[in-house]
Formats: C-alpha cells, sequence, structure tokens
C-alpha cells in the first residue's frame, strides 16, 4: 500500500484469488486459531429493519495470526430475490493489524458466500464418511452453490439432489452446476425426495421451520446447516440435533445464535454439553470426528468474524502478487 491507496476488490477478483480448495484450507486454519483462544472478536451487532424483512449485521475480528482487523458490514434482505437481487449483501474492510491503516475493501456479498461454504467444506473433510459421493442440498440460492462446490472439493461427489421451494430456481442450479462440477444434479419435488440418498445434506434457506424430518436422515449422514442465525429459526429438526454428533464453528455464538440449538435447550430436551466440539478442536486435533460408518453427524453453522479475516487476508495477499483489483485513492 502506497500513502492513503486502497485495494478494491470485486467478487470475481476474489473467486481468482481463492479457489474453493484454498478457502477450506484457510477456514481450517481460522477455525483452529478460534478455538485455540487467539482470536479477539466481539459479539456481532444486529439491527433489525422489519419494515424490509431485513437485518444488517456488523462482524468486527483480529487475529494476531493473520495480522489484521476486519470489519464487515453484512445485510440479509429476504425480500430481494423479487427486486432481482441476492438475499445476503455485504462489504468487508481489512486494516492493518500493527498500524490500523486501511487496506483493502472487498465485496462482502461474494466474500461471504465463499467462506460459508468452504466452512462446510471443511467440516465434510473432517466429519462425512470417506465413501460419501451423494449430495442433497436443500435450498438452491447462491449459498446453495457454494456448498455443493465445496463438498465436492472434499469427496468424490457422483450425484447431487436439489430442492427449493421455487421449482424454477431449483431447475436453473440443477443445469448451472452440473455443468460447472461435471456431476449428475437432479431437481428433486421434495426435501424427502432429496434425502433418500444423499450422504451429506446441506441445508442453507431462509425457512424458521425445520425443512425435512428426523425419519428421512439415514444413519451415516454428514449434514451441513446453514441457514439458521436467529434464535427462533429452526432449520433441523430436535431430534436430528440431539442424536447426531453435534459440531459448531463457535460454541457461544451458536448457543447466542441459532434457534437449532436454542430452541430444544429453552424445551429442557437438550444441554449445552450435548455440542462434542468446536471445528476447530478437530482440526487441531484436540477432539475426534465421527467414530463410525453410522453415526449422524451434524455442522451446525452460524458464520463468525474470523472466517472473513481470514479468507480477506488471504484474498489481499494473492492480489498483491498477482496485481487484482484496483487502488483507489482515500
Amino acid at each position: 500500500m502506497h500513502g492513503n491507496e486502497i485495494r478494491v476488490l470485486s467478487g470475481e477478483d476474489i473467486r481468482l484469488a481463492l479457489p474453493m480448495v484454498d478457502a477450506i484450507e484457510v477456514m481450517k486454519e481460522a477455525f483452529k486459531e478460534l478455538s485455540a483462544g487467539r482470536v479477539t472478536m466481539p459479539t456481532r451487532a444486529h439491527i433489525d429493519i422489519p419494515a424490509c424483512a431485513g437485518t444488517a449485521l456488523f462482524m468486527p475480528s483480529y487475529a494476531e495470526h493473520f495480522g489484521k482487523i476486519c470489519v464487515k458490514v453484512v445485510n440479509i434482505f429476504n425480500a430481494n430475490p423479487k427486486k432481482s437481487l441476492p438475499c445476503i449483501q455485504g462489504l468487508v474492510c481489512l486494516l492493518d493489524g500493527e498500524t490500523g491503516s486501511p487496506l483493502a475493501i472487498l465485496n462482502g456479498t461474494f466474500l461471504t458466500a465463499l467462506r460459508t461454504g468452504a466452512a462446510s467444506g471443511a467440516a465434510t473433510d473432517l466429519l462425512a464418511r470417506s465413501d460419501a459421493d451423494t449430495v442433497a442440498i436443500i435450498g438452491a440460492g447462491v449459498q446453495g452453490r457454494m456448498q455443493l462446490e465445496a463438498v465436492c472439493a472434499v469427496r468424490s461427489i457422483k450425484k447431487a439432489w436439489v430442492y427449493d421451494i421455487v421449482e424454477e430456481v431449483a431447475a436453473q442450479f440443477a443445469g448451472d452446476m452440473g455443468a460447472a462440477l461435471a456431476i449428475e444434479t437432479v431437481v428433486a419435488e421434495s426435501s424427502r425426495d432429496a434425502l433418500k440418498c444423499a450422504d451429506i445434506v446441506c441445508t442453507a434457506t431462509v425457512s424458521s421451520t425445520p425443512v425435512f424430518t428426523d425419519a428421512q436422515i439415514a444413519p451415516g449422514v454428514h449434514i451441513n446447516a446453514v441457514g439458521s442465525y436467529k434464535p427462533d429459526v429452526q432449520e433441523i429438526p430436535e431430534k436430528t440435533v440431539l442424536r447426531a454428533l453435534l459440531v459448531v464453528d463457535h460454541r457461544e455464538s451458536a448457543l447466542q445464535e441459532t434457534g437449532d440449538l436454542i430452541i430444544p435447550i429453552k424445551k429442557g430436551c437438550m444441554q449445552e454439553k450435548h455440542i462434542h466440539a468446536e471445528l476447530g478442536e478437530i482440526v487441531a486435533g484436540k477432539a475426534t470426528g465421527r467414530t463410525s460408518a453410522h453415526e449422524v453427524t451434524l455442522f451446525k453453522s452460524v458464520g463468525v468474524a474470523i472466517q472473513d479475516l481470514a479468507a480477506a487476508t488471504r484474498v489481499l495477499e494473492q492480489a498483491e502478487v498477482r496485481g487484482f483489483g484496483k487502488m483507489v485513492q482515500l
């Protein structure tokens, strides 16, 4: 950086600088630092905007390991698809950890989708059966696409089923992703049909009620649940949460933010100690993962700020070397 110049990085710059395979490894590093207590990460601030069915989230973090300060503003407006806009949009600001100097502004919409997908890729790598080769994607938005790409980066996937409440969106997903990943991708008529033969299930919806029943989950399945991030929103049925080996991205955040855990705890049918581990503890070898081919494993991700910091840091490193982005005078 020279003087008061910062680098502005588009979604395409980020995609080129941080391919999914690399993003998955960066997420493992981020979660390891988080679980080791080496990350400063205040609880994210929420501003609800009910008149527009929106939520604004502000996510700060600092980690000496990465040498950076990061603030992400991410907005989730559920009515946006009707306006031909993404539900999730945002900006990431990266600053130098030694001087506080602004370094870069990144497209937070793409970075959020990438790092969330990459977290599920890391969890799938560590928790899914090694022979898992079929996937069900529930929710065919941008995040569903990233989930499938991430799973395909860590397992030899032969076939994917996709279900979405909007059939045309699912059809578009199947065509696009089947071609992009060179795997058979089929539209399912219901979530039940999607789950029939799946070894790996990814839920990425804005549903406030469970998107499948526990009976539909076969032994040995691994689930990545990334949709629920509010206390009153429950994407995964209680019975599944209770019988699964439950791994979270961050205990404190998961217990404060996701109805998938908060609702069964409030009912008294689950205790906090049911959380087996944070993903970073498994990365570091401090906790075990799957212990049998029949076990159901569940990765509940609410998304945490260190993911943005880690991903943005790696993107900036590559961008500086390869000349991505535009330099802008402040």
